[in-house]
């Protein structure tokens, strides 16, 4: 990832560095120094030199790296003078902009116009409009009107958790999008910068999930409307199935974010020991579905553990870490509880989602 970027005899210097302790310094285009993955590069140093018609011009940058907590301290020296001197923490990273890289000729494909479609499919405002048309004619004719209006509720509900968070990070948002017999889509003009922020997008979708179903729940228990039971028991299964650690859904983009930033032993079998967990519960209570796929995301932890350190995104610390887990397993754990506890009505309608995930 791109650790530092500052200017230098007119020029950018950019350092690029992974967790395993790989780093390449840049001035413009050029590698001018590089220093191998080692555990022991936490103090570094790159020297360089430049001609000119006065001489040559000696270029040092020293520094401290740690990545947990994230903190960079660094020197710049031109010719022994002091040039620049910070120290940079996550909160620099998180708010550094994104800068896209240089653009290649134009080549015709399938592909190329795939991706001219997906631009114009984002830049149009009225295809919101079609597609939320299209959502509700697909949804009535597959289920009723009602059913239809209240399952796009929930669907722009969790969208709107995943824009909220957004905004939260100052990123740019093109909105929601509802596509037909797949789901919803919320959309940002702008790349996020570390590990933290994906991981505050992608669950607060399904937190937000979490909170419509409680309200609906609780709504249920004082009016006996079992329209509210409905509207939360299936919203529960929805945001549940994105929560799934699989990519691309919500809780793939968690279980990523939290292997890609893990750097020891003890991070790696906590995570295992936490899906294994899952597993168990899932099983104790007849959610064989559940319970399977868990398994599959238990494997994705290694696979994507294995290769952390080819991510540009700043990793989560030790304490964002922990507190991803907790949140993870509690969004988890409180859609599960909705749909076992509304599962053990007579109603065959409302003990569907349960049937799903015990078959």
């Amino acid at each position: 990832m791109q650790l530092l970027e500052i200017e230098c005899l007119g020029k950018t210097l950019k350092l690029e560095g992974s967790m395993a302790g790989w780093q390449q310094l840049f001035w413009g285009e050029q590698c001018v120094s590089q220093i191998s993955a080692s555990a022991d590069n936490d103090n570094f140093s790159h020297q360089f030199s430049l001609q000119s018609e006065h001489g040559d011009i000696q270029v040092n940058l020293n520094g401290a790296l740690q990545w947990q907590p994230f903190a960079l301290q660094f020197q710049l020296l031109v010719n022994d003078e002091l040039l620049h001197e910070n120290t940079l923490t996550e909160k620099d990273i998180e708010q550094r902009q994104v800068i896209q890289g240089k653009k290649q000729p134009m080549k015709i494909s399938f592909i190329g116009l795939a991706g001219l479609g997906l631009k114009l499919f984002k830049s149009a405002k009225v295809i919101k409009v079609l597609f939320a048309a299209g959502s509700l004619a697909a949804y009535s004719w597959l289920f009723s009107v009602e059913f239809a209006i209240a399952l796009i509720f929930c669907l722009v509900f969790h969208e709107y958790g995943h824009i909220k968070a957004m905004k939260y990070f100052g990123l740019k948002t093109k909105g929601i999008y509802l596509i037909p017999f797949v789901g919803g889509l919320a959309l940002s003009d702008d790349k996020i910068n570390t590990r933290w922020q994906d991981i505050v997008i992608s669950i607060m979708g399904p937190f937000f999930g979490l909170i419509l179903s409680i309200a609906c729940l609780v709504g249920y228990w004082l009016t006996d409307i079992e329209v509210l039971a409905g509207l939360a028991v299936f919203n529960a299964l929805l945001n549940l199935f994105n929560l799934l650690p699989v990519l691309p859904l919500d809780g793939g983009h968690v279980l990523k974010s939290i292997a890609f930033s893990i750097n020891s032993r003890v991070g790696i079998v906590a995570c295992v020991l936490g899906a294994i967990l899952g597993v168990y519960v899932s099983y104790h209570f007849g959610l064989a579905l559940l319970g399977f796929l868990l398994a599959i995301g238990s494997v994705e932890i290694f696979f994507e553990y294995k290769r952390r350190h080819l991510s540009e995104l700043l990793p989560l610390n030790r304490y964002a870490q922990i507190v991803s887990i907790l949140w993870y397993v509690i969004t988890l754990g409180g859609l599960s509880a909705i749909i076992w506890l509304v599962g053990q009505t007579d109603n065959d309608a409302l003990s569907l989602p349960l049937k799903i995930l015990s078959s």
